[in-house]
């Protein structure tokens, strides 16, 4: 498992062997179903996660418990934000769960900032995933603060469309407003107007999509 691990890993080769072996002792390998919360938001420290199959999904969660996904990880995508022990700047709390069933291994926090510590090349290759990361939030917040919810929501159909590789998608409205970080009365009633304008066609627990370069011209504006 670890050969396949140093395959996953852009920088295996790029560390020393003495680093690597110590990875290959701790490193574990785990799956869990499609909804487990990985990561409840707590300050403790899971360590670094790289995604072998599956979808994880992290999202932030305000106190009257609505919640708004902030990105997504697929295969061979890392994690850092379960290992936020080591990046004491980190100043909110994220919450990640599977949204389908998912393998992963996990370098304990403990080792991995160790090797944060020790690895330039680790440190600096951190360092670009947050500044991803944080550029991905940035554009979130672009999107709430400047652009219609009309046009968002045509996009995330758009764009969940791709993810699951068919029109047809199997999701609630209230899923959809804990992506979107809204109240599942707004979704129902934005997907009721474009059932009514042609775009979508709505079914119990399923939202297909019909008229897929209206939904597009509208998602662009």
């Amino acid at each position: 498992m670890i050969q396949e691990f140093a395959e996953y890993f852009p920088i295996w080769n790029q560390m020393t062997a003495e680093q690597r072996n110590r990875i290959a002792q701790v490193i574990d390998f785990k799956a869990v179903k499609k909804g487990t919360v990985i990561h409840d938001g707590s300050p403790d420290c899971l360590g670094m996660l790289l995604v072998h199959s599956g979808q994880l999904r992290a999202y932030l969660l305000n106190e009257e418990g609505r919640e708004i996904t902030i990105c997504r990880f697929f295969e061979m995508d890392i994690c850092l934000f379960t290992a936020a022990c080591v990046m004491p700047n980190m100043q909110f709390d994220i919450f990640i769960e599977a949204e389908k069933d998912t393998e992963m291994w996990i370098i304990p926090a403990c080792l991995y900032k160790n090797l944060m510590d020790e690895s330039l090349v680790l440190a600096n290759y951190a360092h670009d995933l947050i500044t991803n990361h944080f550029s991905e939030l940035m554009w979130l917040m672009e999107q709430i603060m400047w652009k219609s919810f009309d046009k968002r929501l045509a996009k995330f159909l758009l764009e969940e469309s791709v993810l699951e590789e068919s029109d047809s998608l199997k999701i609630t409205h209230e899923k959809i407003a804990n992506h979107m970080g809204t109240a599942r009365e707004v979704v129902t009633r934005m997907l009721r107007y474009f059932q009514s304008e042609g775009m979508i066609r709505l079914t119990r627990g399923t939202v297909d999509i019909k008229d897929r370069k209206r939904l597009t011209a509208l998602s662009n504006g």
